[in-house]
Formats: C-alpha cells, sequence, structure tokens
C-alpha cells in the first residue's frame, strides 16, 4: 500500500486554513490539524467522516513558541515527517501608534504573524533537510505590499512573511527542501463576512484552496490569489511613494483593535 503523504496546517480551524485541509484530504494526503481551538477541528473532521487513521489535532497557540514546537514534535512522533508544512494562522488587528496599548497589539501581530511562522517552520527544517524534500508554505497577503491607514502592524507583518520568505527560501536552495509563498487577496471566509466595505475579486475560501493546492505542489515559489489581485499587487509596486500617499490621503482607516468602527474602513 502506498504511504499517504501528511500535510500540516496551522489555523487549521476555520477559514483558509480548513479549506486548505479539506482540498489536501481530497488529494489524498494526511491531515496533521493546529490551532488554538481544538474541539472544533475534531467536530469538522468528525463531520466528514474522515478516518482515524488519517487526522491528528493538534491543539496550539502559534503565538507561544513552545506551543507551536510541542505541536510540531507531538505531530512527527504520531504521524510522521510532513511532506507539507502550512504556516496559515495570522491575526489582523488596527492600531495607532499615537496609542501606548496599541504597540501591544502591534506585538501581539507580529507574535502570531512572524515568530509564529518562524516557529511553526522551525521544528520541521532540519529533518527536511536530512531527507532532502518537502514544502514550507507561508501564507502572506497581498496587503503586505504596501501600508494602508490603521493597518500598520498587519501590513508590515505580511511584509515580513514574504521578506523571511524569500530568505528562508534562499538558505534552503541547495537542500531539496521548497520555500513557497502565497499571497491571497479577498476570501470568502467568516472573519471577511464581518467587513463592510468592497472586497474586490471576492474568492470563495475553497477555490482559493484548489488554486493554492495546485500553486504549491507545482512549487511555485510566490503567488497571488486571485490572480486579479496579482495584477493590483505589481501595479502598487509600480505607484511612486507621493502618488500613493496621495491615492491614501482622506481615506478611511482600519479602526484600532477594541475600539467601535466610525465608518467605512480599509481591508
Amino acid at each position: 500500500m502506498t504511504h499517504k503523504p501528511l500535510v500540516f496546517i496551522t489555523g487549521a480551524s476555520s477559514g483558509i486554513g480548513q479549506a486548505l485541509a479539506a482540498r489536501y484530504h481530497r488529494a489524498g494526503y494526511r491531515l496533521a490539524l493546529c490551532a488554538r481551538r481544538g474541539p472544533q477541528m475534531q467536530e469538522w473532521a468528525q463531520s466528514l467522516h474522515l478516518p482515524a487513521t488519517d487526522y491528528a489535532v493538534y491543539p496550539a497557540d502559534v503565538a507561544d513558541t513552545n506551543s507551536i514546537v510541542a505541536a510540531a514534535q507531538a505531530c512527527m512522533a504520531s504521524q510522521g515527517l510532513p511532506d507539507v508544512v502550512i504556516a496559515n494562522a495570522g491575526i489582523s488587528l488596527g492600531i495607532d501608534s499615537a496609542y501606548r496599548e496599541d504597540l501591544d497589539a502591534m506585538a501581539q501581530v507580529f507574535a502570531t504573524n512572524n515568530l509564529g511562522l518562524a516557529a511553526t517552520f522551525h521544528p520541521f527544517i532540519d529533518a527536511m533537510r536530512t531527507r532532502g524534500r518537502g514544502r514550507l508554505v507561508g501564507i502572506a497577503s497581498v496587503a503586505g505590499i504596501r501600508g494602508l491607514p490603521g493597518h500598520a502592524a498587519y501590513c508590515a507583518s505580511k511584509a515580513a512573511v514574504i521578506a523571511y520568505c524569500e530568505s528562508l527560501r534562499g538558505e534552503l536552495r541547495a537542500s531539496g527542501v521548497q520555500v513557497i509563498t502565497i499571497a491571497p487577496g479577498y476570501i470568502d471566509t467568516p472573519l471577511t463576512r464581518k467587513n463592510r466595505y468592497p472586497m474586490p475579486f471576492l474568492m470563495p475560501a475553497d477555490v482559493f484552496a484548489d488554486k493554492a493546492f495546485a500553486s504549491i505542489t507545482a512549487g511555485t515559489r510566490y503567488r497571488v490569489i486571485p490572480w486579479q489581485m496579482g495584477w493590483v499587487a505589481r501595479l502598487m509596486r509600480l505607484i511612486p511613494d507621493a502618488l500613493w500617499d496621495r491615492i491614501l490621503a482622506g481615506q478611511p482607516r482600519k479602526h484600532r483593535a477594541g475600539a467601535a468602527p466610525s465608518g467605512p474602513q480599509q481591508p
């Protein structure tokens, strides 16, 4: 019998992470599901009638380095070394750097989106390098291309994901371990359904998962999904700083974490 490949996914209890888990299951992968909400992942797996041999649940908080490292080590001990590791868990909090408490919110975003991503990859790198193959996938965002009002923490964190994955890809280029960056645009998830502003090129989560799966399988180094947002991202990179500042002048900002929005907000 052919041994089924294994994918380890953080943030697997909802949204993009759950859609990716479903797509990898359909492709014949075993699932290592990691998120803070263990019961939700278990209920989801049971709702799909997944065989017990096809998945395992690892409750962990990626913002706690010891927690996510322990989950990764438990995965390797129980299910073996994954073929694909997807660092998907992330949060978005609006901040205003004029407020002291918002610096703590920014630290929380970085702890989850950046240190959490590195801590997710860390336990698997040496073992994958020894094996001579594997895929490490970082989920970034189009928001990492340019800064948006009120989104300083999130935009900075996702720009850091892009740069971190690029750096790691260079470090591992001769090892057989691939590092892949996926930058979603607007994806229809429970989180984005709370938005009260236009979301151009909004894509269903299962369609996103299909396209991300294809890119990861092909070993594509960097991809923006959907493709329309890829062209938007290219244009955003080309806009001179002075023009970008004028475009954003007077635009509504994302409200601060814990503060009630006062009107239309940025994505």
